[in-house]
């Protein structure tokens, strides 16, 4: 196990180099992300253990997220709480290279497209997803869960502004009920995004499509879903992590439309459970914070949560069976070095598989193999 700590800065996001084995970027707050300056880090794991601290930026505000450019080895594009998106080059020392502010709330999510690697995407507590590209100096798409993209006729246009009607909602109420914790493209289509948010939605979009918005269902029991991921090896699984102490695997084949309650349902609908995952796996004491599946396994997934641990999980479940059983595999490890919440985490792409990054509010990155637990 190796350790790094970020003085003054409380871990975030942390994520892996895709080009180099022994570079990591990790994204930090100062007091817990409640007010101050935020520092992105660019770190090195030497030959003889150590980690050393290649490169820092500070910036005005907390850094939530970060993400590497999948077509440059010296870039990591950062998800900033004053709303604002910010572009880093390790070869350039003093400040960012490019500037985006359209978000009206905190950033969250950033994550870069594997597939067309030309552009990225972002969410954020105004209730927006937008996809950004470093060519241009405003957005190119802006999403919205609470449009109703089934009565809009005309295709979704390049915008560069939040909608009318969420601009008139967020003067009204300032909640986490749309905030968007995660948004990230599939790693089996340019077009296909997975995302999650505070009203315990998973929506499915294809921005190909007039009417983006594919799918959309209740994941959690109405409590806040904070990670959403897809897994690398099945294009129509996935994962996701709540308030709810409960990590979900779901398989959108078993998911028909969008999560419409009826008109005759005595309930409305955010109390509807939603559909039945393919499986659960239980065992946090608190509310998971980030799940992520194994680029190396199929079937291996970390999650990290708040009650300090993380933990690497088996999902045995067999996404060609309707209903579930009693032998879905589970927890197989528990990580509990931290001494505050966990918030990141990431698997290694490089040499053996296992090794993972995890960083969290204790000022504390650790770099540890999950087979060994």
């Amino acid at each position: 196990m190796l350790s790094f700590r970020t003085k003054g800065y409380n871990g975030y996001g942390i994520q892996y180099s895709p080009f180099f084995d022994n570079k990591l970027a990790v994204a930090t707050a100062a007091n817990y992300g409640l007010v101050g300056n935020g520092r992105l880090f660019i770190l090195d794991i030497q030959p003889n253990g150590s980690i050393i601290n290649e490169i820092a930026w500070e910036t005005q505000d907390g850094l939530f997220d970060l993400s590497w450019n999948e077509l440059h080895e010296n870039q990591i594009v950062t998800a900033n709480g004053d709303g604002s998106i910010k572009l880093f080059d390790s070869k350039v020392s003093q400040f960012p290279i490019m500037n985006w502010k359209e978000h009206q709330r905190e950033v969250f999510s950033i994550n870069w497209n594997l597939v067309d690697k030309s552009n990225f995407i972002s969410g954020s507590w105004d209730g927006s997803i937008k996809i950004w590209t470093p060519q241009r100096s405003n957005s190119i798409m802006t999403l919205n869960p609470s449009i109703d993209y089934t009565t809009i006729a005309a295709p979704i246009q390049s915008t560069s502004k939040i909608p009318l009607s969420h601009q008139q909602q967020h003067l009204n109420q300032a909640n986490t009920s749309n905030c968007i914790y995660t948004a990230e493209f599939s790693p089996h289509s340019p077009s296909m995004i997975a995302s999650c948010n505070g009203s315990s939605k998973i929506q499915i979009w294809d921005i190909r499509s007039p009417h983006p918005l594919q799918i959309q269902y209740n994941a959690h029991g109405g409590l806040e879903c904070l990670s959403v991921d897809w897994n690398k090896y099945k294009n129509t699984v996935l994962v996701s992590g709540g308030t709810d102490k409960s990590i979900r695997i779901w398989d959108l084949r078993m998911i028909s439309k969008i999560d419409q309650p009826s008109s005759q349902s005595p309930l409305p609908s955010q109390h509807l459970r939603g559909p039945t995952p393919l499986n659960e796996l239980l065992g946090h004491e608190f509310a998971v914070r980030k799940v992520q599946w194994s680029p190396h396994d199929p079937k291996e997934l970390i999650s990290t949560s708040y009650d300090m641990t993380s933990r690497i999980w088996r999902d045995e479940s067999d996404e060609r069976a309707r209903f579930l059983n009693t032998k879905l595999g589970g927890c197989k490890g528990i990580f509990n070095n931290h001494k505050e919440f966990v918030i990141g985490c990431d698997y290694s792409l490089w040499g053996k598989p296992g090794w993972v990054a995890t960083t969290g509010w204790d000022e504390m990155i650790y770099i540890w193999d999950s087979h060994r637990l």
